[in-house]
């Protein structure tokens, strides 16, 4: 079965082709700069033992270019892994927010694009991207079913005293000001793995995923019991640009002191903070190489990200009432060795114990990195949130709820 996986951001669109079952891709690439000057498509694939590799430098005013540009690079004669769009029988889309309504994979239909829309107050920065990519994907891949992947859904499982904020209970039943949880894809993805690899299905884990966002999760048996992000993704703990956990008490000091807006206390929090606003710079590979170089600053910066997962991990371990796992994932967890030394110093009470050695190596899979001696298991988990994508939309179609 072809499923076709599309992440479409504000100026991008992610894509990878997958032939059910098969876990292999037929085909990834990526459409960067959407609306900007100078956009560039990618594609990789292989055909009879031989790859290729393609990057175009194009003028891609908007989605439904982008996608046009993604059907015509499938659909080549030469390299492309399709004869024509038809060949695609399922179109898999990520929504980042799904709101109180989505709660599973759900099927695309009119009704549900109506209330899709009603979610874009809650993500407006990623789901009226998704949307645009769904309409513009439902005309080049007419045939196919579009199925919708919600980040949030693998949430859903959060008990009422995690899920619930401590104010009037009317702001939940009304307006559902609620937790709801991100890059839930990529942490059920890591789950089940950890899960296959521990060879324990009730395993009790903290996936750590580190990337420009980042978040974490406390899952027992493959089901979230909490998480780090809340009701939008600003929450938690520290992240490229996003300051993370911090007093609402700073920000009515910035309004009533400082005479600063709503917009201004937005780009201060989600867009000018984090790792940013400590160090200057956003991208940890440039705070590792200030670090190498002794600046003070990206030190400091380095200490408070870490010490702030510490936090989360002990918490963690105390709502899940033991620890079989920490996981690490995403750009960062899965290569910034430092990052995980840190997290794992002084963790003996928990029984977290690292081999550096180990933690030293890279290479690709799952990797262990605990000490012999250590009671927890630190593992390197690779995310892939395009492939759980597929499996969710595999999945539904192989439990009958539609036919493909």
């Amino acid at each position: 079965m072809n499923i076709f996986v599309i992440n479409s951001g504000s100026s991008s669109i992610k894509y990878q082709l997958f032939k059910m079952p098969s876990s292999a891709p037929v085909c990834i690439g990526l459409v960067e700069r959407i609306g900007l000057e100078n956009a560039v498509i990618t594609y990789k694939t292989t055909i009879n033992g031989q790859d290729f590799s393609i990057s175009q430098t194009l003028e891609i005013p908007d989605h439904k270019t982008a996608l046009k540009e993604v059907n015509r690079l499938l659909t080549d004669r030469e390299t492309g892994v399709i004869q024509n769009p038809n060949d695609i029988e399922i179109v898999g889309h990520r929504i980042v927010h799904g709101g109180e309504d989505f709660t599973t994979t759900t099927i695309i239909t009119p009704e549900v694009k109506k209330k899709l829309k009603n979610t874009f107050q809650l993500a407006p920065l990623h789901n009226p991207s998704a949307y645009r990519g769904i309409e513009v994907a439902e005309k080049i891949f007419a045939k196919a079913t579009h199925i919708a992947v919600f980040d949030t859904a693998f949430f859903q499982t959060l008990p009422a005293e995690a899920f619930r904020y401590a104010i009037p209970k009317s702001y939940y039943t009304d307006y559902n000001i609620r937790v709801y949880g991100f890059h839930g894809t990529s942490h059920k993805y890591v789950s089940n793995e950890t899960n296959k690899y521990l060879n324990k299905p009730d395993a009790k884990h903290i996936t750590i995923h580190l990337g420009n966002g980042c978040s974490m999760s406390a899952i027992k048996a493959g089901k979230a019991i909490d998480t780090s992000m809340g009701f939008g993704p600003l929450d938690g703990l520290i992240m490229g640009t996003r300051s993370g956990n911090i007093d609402p008490t700073v920000i009515f000091y910035l309004v009533n002191q400082l005479g600063f807006d709503v917009n201004q206390i937005s780009n201060l929090l989600n867009k000018q903070s984090g790792m940013l606003g400590l160090t200057g710079f956003s991208d940890m590979r440039d705070i590792t190489k200030a670090l190498n170089e002794g600046n003070a600053d990206a030190k400091l910066a380095y200490q408070m990200y870490a010490y702030r997962i510490k936090k989360y991990i002990g918490a963690y371990a105390a709502a899940l009432n033991g620890l079989d796992a920490i996981v690490f994932t995403a750009g960062v967890g899965e290569n910034d060795a430092l990052i995980r030394k840190m997290v794992c110093a002084e963790m003996d009470y928990l029984n977290i114990k690292l081999n550096e050695e180990a933690n030293q190596k890279r290479e690709k899979g799952i990797r262990d990195l605990s000490a012999t001696e250590s009671k927890v298991k630190i593992l390197v988990v690779p995310t892939n949130e395009e492939l759980e994508i597929a499996k969710q939309c595999f999945d539904l179609v192989e439990r009958g709820r539609i036919t493909s």
